[in-house]
């Protein structure tokens, strides 16, 4: 459908020219020694980083969010790209560590391009927020298995107080140059960070601040600790969230109810100094080709039309008469298709999600060769977040096994969540998805630690949207509604290339984008004020989706007609999903290599 990878056939498969098979050996030694070590020198950078990967280095520590540290990383990568190219001879490395040689380079190249654009962004947002990451990332991340540790956690607390300071700076710096969130925000944000300061011991009555709970339920699960010592860590973490967590959380607050006061309602990056610049970088970066905003916004409009197309297919089928609006309408707003709005309903859901990926388990053997080992949960979205957290979404396992991988799905409001999605949903977020890739990812044996963490947003996100496209290969989406919910994800990702560019190279407005979704899609109304907001606050990135399927599915069509016969769905899924994330390009000459061999 489109050619617009970038640096197409950049990475030779050619053999070394003119080295023996012992120097190549020793320079592709060395070339995955130095891949490793810069690795190892960038994660000193990023503490929660070191958590999140199961290692307990820097444990009480925040990342260094200061311009300084900003600097200090520019010069380290420059030197690193510098030291890369003096060091190591391309042409003597063997065919893998070639590959690596050229991603680090690029990541690095990346690197340095995106510093220009470091305050182009919204670190506080109703999507992801440092005030929402803080304590979901202590929850989720920071596991405390002795004394130690547990003083880790304080000593996080406790440097809430300098993380914040830097946060409400690095916002003043982004309002210096018209990076000011859209009106809609604040009040969102603001929101979330007062429930975060909510509870004992922050404010009187009978439950719990969600900080204090997760400490005490960590630390009363330690049998080695007395019982002096389990009071005087949680007298700690009263005295912290009291001194530091509140006060910091009440200046952002403070901070963002005055700049709500200077907040416009224009959405797109456009508003900012040089922001089209910045919006061209944001697509080249995460799409990984060349593809112009008005390109992305044509194949958003073909998709529509093609996908509007399948769905009055499935109208007929299930004798519905009317027009495909009134379809949505029927969809939409029909009772039987929704979980009730409370409690039970909410239960009925998550099993039921549990019960889909149940399913799919015995049919991954049809699909790969390549399995995951790391296990995976299903989980609600915490109340302090799910009112403006998306709808689903998946957290990694750590890498030592010690955390799952969790696919999360939001019932804060069922009507925004259809049971006739709910396949294409778990699909996506958990197997044959996100929990497939990034795990596989992370268990490779024979790639640099930079590839097996590293990520490019339209090879994740695609392989997550052809994920949803899969099973029905193998014969479920058996109910038409659901074959209809599984157009209705794939319909809802067409209209993002068309919203996502409207809004910040065509000028469109939120309102207009909200209106764009509600005609076109069978979404409720609050899902399309959603994913609206999130084009706002993270341009760019739901073009991924789109791009990465189209790029796979039309890498696939290629092989099974070049191969014919000889094609193996299961050899295929290896070549996209063994290699760890890839820019498109990238992937494409792997699979001409796949299709040689």
């Amino acid at each position: 459908m489109f050619a617009g990878c970038k640096d197409r056939g950049a990475l030779e498969s050619k053999k070394p020219i003119d080295y023996s098979p012992e120097e190549v050996q020793k320079a592709s030694k060395q070339a995955n020694t130095f891949f490793d070590n810069a690795f190892e020198e960038e994660l000193d950078f990023y503490p929660e980083w070191q958590t999140q990967l199961g290692i307990k280095k820097n444990y009480g520590s925040w990342y260094d969010n200061s311009e300084e540290q900003a600097k200090k990383e520019q010069a380290y990568f420059k030197k690193k790209l510098a030291n890369l190219e003096d060091s190591i001879k391309l042409q003597a490395l063997d065919s893998p560590t070639r590959l690596s040689y050229q991603l680090y380079k690029k990541k690095i190249e990346n690197s340095i391009a995106s510093h220009k654009f470091r305050h182009y962004n919204y670190p506080v947002n109703q999507m992801f927020g440092t005030h929402s990451k803080v304590p979901s990332f202590l929850s989720n991340n920071h596991s405390i298995s002795n004394y130690e540790e547990a003083e880790a956690y304080l000593s996080r607390l406790e440097g809430i107080t300098t993380h914040f300071a830097q946060l409400v700076d690095g916002l003043k710096t982004r309002e210096a140059n018209n990076v000011i969130p859209p009106k809609f925000v604040f009040a969102k944000v603001i929101d979330d960070s007062k429930n975060i300061i909510q509870g004992a011991p922050i404010t009187t009555g009978s439950k719990k601040n969600i900080l204090f709970a997760d400490f005490e339920k960590k630390i009363n699960k330690l049998d080695k600790l007395s019982a002096d010592q389990k009071k005087t860590l949680l007298k700690g973490c009263e005295k912290r969230l009291l001194d530091n967590v509140k006060p910091a959380y009440e200046n952002l607050i403070s901070f963002l109810q005055q700049q709500e006061k200077r907040a416009s309602t224009d959405d797109g990056v456009w508003k900012f100094n040089n922001g089209a610049d910045y919006y061209k970088h944001r697509l080249n970066q995460i799409t990984t080709t060349d593809l112009s905003s008005e390109e992305i916004h044509k194949i958003g409009l073909e998709e529509i039309d093609r996908i509007h197309g399948e769905m009055k297919v499935i109208m007929k089928k299930v004798g519905f008469k009317g027009s495909l609006p009134d379809f949505f309408k029927f969809m939409r707003d029909d009772k039987q298709f929704y979980y009730a709005n409370n409690e039970k309903g909410k239960k009925a859901y998550m099993k039921q999600a549990e019960s889909i990926i149940d399913e799919m388990r015995p049919k991954l053997d049809d699909l790969f060769l390549t399995k995951p080992k790391a296990k995976l949960i299903v989980k609600q979205v915490e109340p302090y977040r799910e009112k403006s957290a998306g709808k689903a979404f998946y957290n990694s396992p750590a890498p030592d096994g010690s955390r799952p991988g969790i696919y999360y799905a939001n019932t804060y409001d069922m009507a925004d969540m259809p049971k006739y999605q709910m396949e294409a949903l778990a699909y996506h977020e958990a197997i044959p998805g996100h929990h497939m890739q990034l795990s596989i990812a992370q268990e490779l044996k024979e790639v640099p630690k930079f590839r097996k963490y590293g990520g490019y947003t339209a090879y994740v996100e695609g392989w997550g949207l052809y994920s949803e496209y899969i099973p029905k290969e193998l014969g479920l989406y058996s109910d038409p509604y659901s074959d209809f919910g599984r157009l209705s994800m794939e319909l809802w990702r067409a209209c993002r290339l068309v919203v996502d560019t409207g809004i910040h190279t065509k000028k469109w407005t939120r309102e207009k984008g909200i209106q764009f979704y509600k005609e076109n899609t069978p979404n409720s109304e609050g899902d399309c004020i959603k994913m609206v907001e999130r084009h706002i606050v993270m341009p760019g990135q739901a073009t991924a989706y789109k791009i990465g399927m189209i790029k796979i599915l039309e890498l696939r069509e290629k092989a099974k007609n070049k191969l014919g016969d000889k094609f193996d769905i299961r050899k295929f899924h290896d070549v996209i999903l063994t290699n760890g994330a890839l820019p498109l390009d990238v992937l494409e000459d792997l699979v001409d290599e796949y299709i040689e061999s």
